[in-house]
């Protein structure tokens, strides 16, 4: 609770002939007090009574997060009630997204005297300026955080965040041009012809036999394990077992800022740590071609069991940045158009759900909950939505003899 005054100050004469003055105000803790004033004059004992209310009013000023400006007590907020409680690089993304799309429209805007419109024609702003739905929709949700947590700490005496709803998305991709289709068929994959020409790219050596693309077979064992990019560098030579052909997740790799506390200082650095959700420790199959990119792996780098099998020329773990760079130059020189590096997973996925064709002519497949099972999924239904692209092609004749 806010301390507060509860009067201006009263002076009265006092039966010694000298002059008093009280000020009663509330606690935090919403008590009710007093502050006693004395002196020589009436003068004198109205001075202290002014001078101790400015100064009283001054403090809370200074604590008031409502007459704070947005970035000052935003910034506060994430700081105090963000940073301890999730992960760092959950707390980045957090706070890039007020640097960059809050702070720039409502940074120097007081807190309490920010609208439900304010934040309407926030959000309107970055949908016409083309940001994706995903984009706005953690403007929405860290706004609407925040915003909660100060009406619930009684900073605020309205939450602004009450009258707003986030867009809807079709009518959100319809103000942008876009068509409003299912998350499975937004997922980006890499065709039979593609995968042909990123192999190809990816082994293709110079004239003396040297590789054209540094730990290209890393890319390989991602497109035949679905493993994530920060899992697979995390990856040490000791979490794998070729003789039973499987291997451990254990840890990840992640980009967070580097930081002096709270404060980012500048620039990026890696850590290694525990993995996205703890279904994503999980044991991975090996298949023959994985196998083979782990050995060839090995022969490019290896300085034991205990380091990385996706090492730098020293042994040390590689920099996710180079890591995604190798990728994208050797999607440049496969004339692949740009995908990021979670498409290996997509396909990785695709291709077990969909099923591959057998010799004999029949359809090889794996159920949802087995490659739920596999990419470390808590459920199917986000492999399936998020991870799949369906083939319906495979569908064509499987109504025959179904005539109403």
């Amino acid at each position: 609770m806010q301390k507060k005054l509860l009067t201006n100050g009263n002076v009265f004469k006092r039966t010694d002939g000298r002059w008093g003055g009280v000020v009663w105000y509330m606690d935090e803790q919403g008590n009710r007090k007093r502050k006693s004033f004395s002196g020589t004059t009436k003068q004198e004992a109205n001075k202290k009574i002014t001078a101790y209310i400015t100064e009283f009013e001054n403090q809370i000023t200074g604590t008031d997060e409502s007459r704070k400006l947005l970035c000052d007590s935003l910034q506060n907020w994430l700081e105090g009630f963000k940073f301890p409680v999730v992960e760092q690089t959950t707390y980045d993304r957090a706070e890039s997204t007020a640097r960059n799309q809050v702070y720039p429209i409502l940074g120097n805007k007081v807190v309490d005297d920010i609208t439900a419109a304010d934040i309407k024609n926030l959000l309107n702003h970055w949908m016409n300026e083309g940001l994706s739905y995903s984009t706005v929709k953690k403007v929405y949700v860290l706004l609407n955080e925040y915003f909660r947590t100060l009406y619930l700490e009684e900073m605020i005496n309205k939450n602004p965040m009450g009258n707003v709803e986030m867009i809807k998305k079709s009518n959100f991709l319809s103000a942008q041009g876009k068509e409003d289709l299912p998350e499975c068929e937004m997922v980006t994959v890499f065709d039979e012809d593609e995968v042909k020409r990123f192999k190809a790219e990816a082994l293709a050596t110079y004239p003396n036999g040297k590789r054209k693309h540094q730990q290209a077979l890393a890319y390989i064992l991602m497109l035949n394990t679905g493993m994530r990019a920060g899992e697979a560098l995390a990856l040490r030579n000791c979490d794998i077992d070729l003789e039973s052909r499987q291997l451990q997740i254990q840890k990840t790799v992640k980009e967070i800022y580097k930081r002096q506390g709270t404060k980012a200082v500048g620039g990026r650095t890696m850590k290694v740590g525990k993995t996205k959700t703890p279904t994503s420790k999980r044991t991975v199959p090996l298949n023959r071609a994985a196998v083979e990119a782990i050995k060839k792996l090995r022969e490019e780098y290896y300085f034991g069991e205990e380091t990385p099998l996706i090492c730098d020329e020293r042994g040390n773990y590689t920099n996710p940045v180079n890591f995604r760079k190798r990728y994208y130059r050797i999607l440049n020189g496969a004339g692949i158009e740009t995908k990021g590096l979670h498409s290996l997973r997509h396909t990785f996925a695709t291709n077990l759900i969909n099923g591959v064709k057998q010799p004999d002519g029949t359809i090889r497949a794996l159920s949802p909950k087995q490659v739920a099972d596999l990419l470390g999924h808590s459920t199917s239904q986000i492999t399936e939505m998020y991870y799949v692209k369906k083939d319906t092609a495979r569908l064509n004749g499987i109504t025959d003899g179904f005539e109403i």
